[in-house]
């Protein structure tokens, strides 16, 4: 595969873009100088993907995925997401399409304390006002429930396990039916079977037609997921579909 640093993989399903980058450049100030964590990366991933992103720690993955999401912005290039110059939007523009569009689940799952599983999730529907109160409600219970959570609604954070947060907490990232679900590390914390658990969940979103991009170190989970892209030294080193299999880890 060619190591161009602009993805020339076709649409295997023809569904069109969700995530079209051009040449983004992020520089960080450093004391007196400046670092520059990603040099001229260039990405397109189309609705219905499921994309894992490797590479070293520190060669940018998770600054690729505050770009996408709008948490940070370029300091050069474009970033389209969802048909939007996210680049070009202002912090409230960001605010409202990132409530809309897009679920991050965070590895260390960031599940307020004081509320409730079941609040946890409402929380987003809240703030975006979409849905009414009954209707929030119960979203919020038949998410909890498809993740296996429904006894658990009541219950505090802190009152279930790692694995259990973590469903919550992707649960909570599908509360307003965002179109795009980003993950950096979400298996990082949790044991061999959690992590699975949260895994096949990614699966089965994306079977039901969500895209999904995902930040793992997990070798074992990148090598089942259909694509494959490593970030080398701010880079696009390496960019395959790999079915799900055959591919040797980074």
């Amino acid at each position: 595969m060619s190591t161009e640093n602009h993805s020339k993989i076709p649409n295997p399903n023809g569904n069109g873009r969700i995530v079209d980058i051009n040449d983004i450049v992020k520089t960080f100030p450093v004391g007196d100088s400046e670092v520059t964590v990603l040099k001229g990366l260039s990405i397109v991933i189309q609705k219905g993907e499921f994309i894992s992103i490797v590479g070293p720690s520190g060669n940018g993955k998770s600054t690729l995925l505050n770009m996408i999401t709008g948490i940070d912005r370029p300091t050069e290039g474009e970033v389209i997401v969802t048909g939007r110059e996210i680049h070009n939007m202002t912090e409230n523009q960001l605010a409202a399409w990132r409530g809309e569009y897009v679920g991050i689940v965070f590895q260390f799952f960031q599940m307020l304390p004081a509320l409730s599983l079941l609040q946890n999730i409402i929380l987003p529907m809240d703030f975006a006002k979409k849905y009414s109160q009954r209707e929030r409600r119960e979203r919020a219970m038949a998410l909890l429930d498809s993740g296996g959570l429904a006894d658990q609604a009541n219950k505090l954070p802190s009152m279930v396990s790692g694995g259990q947060q973590q469903r919550a907490a992707v649960a909570r990232a599908l509360a307003n039916d965002p179109s795009l679900l980003v993950a950096d590390e979400p298996t990082g914390n949790l044991d061999t079977r959690s992590a699975n658990d949260i895994f096949d969940l990614f699966i089965d979103l994306v079977d039901q037609g969500k895209t999904m991009i995902m930040v793992t170190h997990n070798k074992e989970l990148a090598r089942r997921v259909p694509r494959v892209v490593e970030i080398i030294d701010g880079k696009i080193a390496r960019d395959e579909y790999v079915g799900g299999a055959d591919w040797t880890g980074y």
